[in-house]
């Protein structure tokens, strides 16, 4: 093969590779839909609730679970929802079941236990409570305390 065609190929694979990095980039903590997965209750820490609830799936190795985990705890108080972290690395079989593929991911869970929306990444708060308001809590502090007093 002459080098001038090795070379194009060599400089095709490179720029394929950055196009594949931009693209998984953009698609980093962007809301999808839950895609009509239920969520069994028994899987959640704590035991079973019935209402809506932030999940965030994470390893020990995270290095952004974090501070997804405390940006998550903020929303939750705001909105009065609840909120559950689920380690991978103990409960590798949920990753399969709801099929996680990268960490951290977050799920919107609604009070009849399905996903109402799923994040991959870092999601953005903006996004977080906008996916809560469609599902009828407000987000004013003043609301949460209300509903916990």
């Amino acid at each position: 093969m002459p080098l001038s065609i090795a070379l194009l190929i060599a400089g095709a694979v490179v720029l394929l590779a950055i196009a594949a990095g931009f693209f998984a980039r953009a698609q980093d903590g962007r809301r999808r839909t839950g895609g009509k997965v239920l969520v069994d209750w028994a899987d959640l820490p704590g035991g079973t609730t019935t209402s809506i609830t932030l999940v965030q799936f994470s390893t020990e190795l995270c290095a952004r679970c974090p501070q997804v985990r405390r940006m998550l705890g903020e929303v939750s108080r705001e909105t009065g929802i609840a909120q559950a972290e689920i380690d991978l690395t103990r409960r590798s079989d949920l990753a399969t079941k709801y099929h996680v593929l990268q960490t951290p991911t977050t799920f919107l869970i609604d009070a009849a236990g399905e996903v109402a929306a799923r994040w991959g990444g870092v999601p953005d708060r903006a996004s977080i409570i906008e996916a809560i308001e469609a599902l009828g809590v407000s987000s004013s502090p003043t609301r949460a305390r209300q509903e916990q007093s």
